[in-house]
């Protein structure tokens, strides 16, 4: 039979509690795929494209183009089984409810389905409402997860995440044998940026089913630090260290790379080179890339670089990132960094690309700003501020002469990031801006 969910305005990352509906872009009766754009929608910041979570057929749009609506109140119905058989009479309110608790009957609507995800019985029509309670929608994985409860209690034991194991069994079901292997291919060694270095921050942590996180338990000494910095005068406990460099070579590489076939039709910039620098810093202190989780007193290690690009736009600051960015060449990534500062400012950034960052570039040399002390990201332990580059007269080799010269700044998170490891990591991103022959031998 049908099975409707409704799909509820969701979080963009941004720290928002509302959005205005500018554009709906699908209508009663349109069939739409995973993935395919629903709505844009108006933060403070940008206009952002909602995609469909589900499958299915759209039977009500309940918001309409110019509402506000709060965060995680409902915007659309979906029918998930259009094909099914509808019922001959559509229940009450009060018949739908109880059957979806535990004590529901065939007749109630729970038919013989996987515990837990019992089909729901709708009314056969839904109407737009412009005022709703906010209704929790089953997430995506609930939706479309099949597995027998024993296998979702090994895929609990194990740490594996159902909605990511692909499923083998009749009808995609999944299997032990897929849970077991998904659990196997999440170990340490397989992590993508640490390729089997010592890592003594880690000891302790529980490893994501996908390799891509560790958490650690927030230890006494590491509290007791977290503690006295977030008493401090801060607000949030922000520490920022400065250092002014010579660039000149770094200035005379990007020359070149403009002049290289192989940099054909891209635009390479200061940008560049800072941004692969600030990536080869992470690979060699990549206990910096971190964020703390205060509610479950854990720090999370990110096994992964999702460089976030600070991009000014009509409405405002966005910072959306570049996914995987370590695993990049210099050429990929001139080519993402182009195509996220076009599509920010152009005011289609997607929500995805705004969330999971793992550090931050601010470029304020683009104002002729010298410098600054950045704000962190939320969920980021560190930004990186890139100032304006100018001519100045410099000390090189014993004598006065005009050179290429900037200022950077980094600001970290002190309840994760203590002062040594922060300079460290500014040092090494200055040294590769100074001498960029230094990213062949770390690279």
């Amino acid at each position: 039979m049908p099975e409707f969910i409704d799909f509820p305005l969701p979080d963009v990352g941004e720290g928002l509690t509302e959005a205005d509906i500018v554009d709906w872009k699908v209508a009663v009766g349109d069939t739409v795929e995973v993935n395919d754009v629903l709505v844009e929608i108006e933060t403070a910041k940008s206009l952002v494209e909602l995609p469909s979570p589900h499958a299915g057929l759209i039977t009500a749009i309940l918001a309409e183009v110019g509402a506000t609506v709060d965060v995680g109140a409902p915007i659309i119905t979906i029918d998930i089984d259009p094909s099914g058989e509808p019922n001959a009479a559509p229940p009450a309110p009060a018949q739908e409810e109880s059957a979806t608790g535990d004590d529901a009957t065939e007749d109630g609507g729970s038919g013989g389905v996987l515990v837990g995800y019992g089909t729901k019985v709708p009314t056969a029509t839904r109407r737009p409402r412009k005022a709703a309670p906010a209704q929790a929608a089953p997430r995506r994985s609930e939706a479309i997860v099949l597995a027998k409860p024993p296998v979702r209690k090994l895929a609990k034991d194990l740490g594996v995440d159902l909605a990511r194991v692909p499923g083998t069994g009749p009808g995609g079901i999944i299997t032990r044998d897929d849970v077991r292997e998904a659990a196997e291919s999440s170990q340490v060694e397989n992590l993508v940026v640490y390729p089997g270095d010592d890592r003594p921050w880690l000891d302790g942590g529980t490893v994501s089913a996908d390799g891509r996180q560790t958490r650690v338990p927030v230890r006494s000494v590491r509290r007791r630090t977290a503690e006295a910095m977030v008493t401090s005068a801060f607000t949030a406990p922000h520490v920022t260290v400065f250092t002014t460099i010579d660039v000149t070579r770094t200035m005379k590489l990007v020359e070149r790379l403009r002049e290289d076939k192989e940099f054909d039709g891209v635009r390479v910039t200061p940008l560049l080179i800072a941004a692969k620098a600030l990536i080869l810093a992470i690979r060699r202190h990549p206990q910096i890339s971190a964020a703390w989780d205060d509610d479950a007193q854990e720090i999370v290690y990110k096994h992964y670089i999702n460089l976030g690009i600070a991009a000014a736009t009509d409405r405002g600051l966005v910072v959306p990132n570049i996914k995987n960015a370590h695993r990049m060449g210099l050429r990929d990534l001139a080519d993402a960094i182009a195509d996220l500062t076009r599509t920010a400012r152009s005011g289609k950034t997607p929500v995805a690309a705004m969330q999971d960052g793992t550090v931050t570039i601010t470029n304020v040399g683009v104002f002729g700003i010298d410098t600054g002390t950045p704000i962190l990201n939320p969920g980021e332990s560190a930004i990186l501020a890139f100032g304006a580059i100018s001519q100045r007269p410099w000390v090189h080799k014993g004598k006065i002469k005009p050179r290429w010269v900037t200022q950077l700044a980094l600001s970290f998170d002190h309840r994760l990031v203590d002062g040594e490891l922060g300079s460290r990591v500014l040092a090494d991103v200055a040294a590769v801006l100074e001498r960029p022959s230094r990213a062949l031998v770390w690279g």
